[in-house]
């Protein structure tokens, strides 16, 4: 009896752990085209989630600049660019805090969610979260 106490804790334990973590390296797929599109890793600072663009993808495309950025961000290198800022821990989602489209160098507000200990959905929106786009982003084993 003993043993099988142990072992839903211990399940339990392992099942709100993976449920939490959405911090390490990610792949990101374009939503339009399917493509693989970025290296992505996302850390925490001070209680808050970001996330900053590790490597293009896109052949051609390693060395990109952000021209259509506005303020600090214009002309500078994607690589290396924070794109997610300030994202608080809501439940089962983070929200909060902006994300930034490097391809029309808009930012919109956004959230993610946490659909499997592999799978991050991202959903950048104006106003209301039905009001935009999702993308699946898939976890970079290390």
């Amino acid at each position: 009896m003993k043993k099988i106490i142990l072992l839903i804790f211990v399940l339990l334990l392992s099942l709100n752990g993976f449920s939490q973590s959405i911090i390490g390296k990610w792949k990101t797929i374009d939503d339009e085209t399917g493509k693989e599109k970025s290296l992505v890793e996302i850390y925490q600072s001070e209680g808050k989630i970001y996330a900053k663009v590790l490597q293009l993808l896109t052949k051609g495309e390693e060395n990109k600049v952000c021209e259509n950025c506005n303020g600090a961000n214009k002309n500078k290198p994607i690589k290396g660019m924070i794109i997610i800022n300030g994202l608080t821990k809501d439940g089962d989602e983070w929200n909060d805090g902006k994300i930034l489209d490097p391809k029309t160098g808009k930012e919109y507000k956004c959230y993610l969610t946490l659909e499997s200990p592999d799978k991050l959905k991202v959903r950048g929106y104006l106003g209301f979260a039905l009001l935009g786009r999702t993308q699946y982003w898939y976890r970079v084993a290390e």
